[in-house]
């Protein structure tokens, strides 16, 4: 701790306030250690029950599931299209997320009829401690 002494009659010391960490220190400290995102995925309708099966192995708690169709027409040329599909919004952790994308592009290109895709979106904030460690999968 640093001291400034004052010219007076008599010798006073002041004490400076502790210097704060640094912002990215204190960052560093409050964080969260794994990060949230949301996955979102596009699948086919009749394998929906497929992919929310294959997410959760990938410690993924929390699933939505959503019923859409698409756009493409059925005399799209060589392709059959199915417009039915199913959009799967799950909550998983930044670092099961490469090992779950990758699974699912192996999926989409290895199932009939299962093509899709898939994208993630981060989280910026949450609020609650045991909303986080049931999203997370933590204890």
């Amino acid at each position: 701790m640093a001291t400034v002494k004052r010219k007076s009659a008599k010798s006073e010391v002041i004490k400076k306030p502790p210097k704060h960490a640094t912002p990215k220190a204190a960052q560093k400290k409050s964080l969260a250690p794994y990060k949230l995102m949301l996955l979102v995925t596009v699948a086919p309708r009749n394998k929906a029950e497929f992919y929310l099966d294959l997410l959760q192995s990938f410690e993924v708690n929390m699933q939505l599931e959503i019923s859409a169709f698409g756009t493409a027409v059925k005399t799209f040329g060589f392709f059959d299209t199915d417009r039915e599909k199913q959009v799967l919004f799950s909550v998983i952790r930044e670092d099961n997320v490469e090992n779950a994308l990758a699974a699912l592009e192996e999926k989409f290109g290895t199932i009939r009829g299962g093509k899709g895709i898939a994208f993630t979106v981060p989280f910026s904030s949450m609020v609650g401690v045991l909303a986080y460690k049931f999203l997370s999968n933590k204890q």
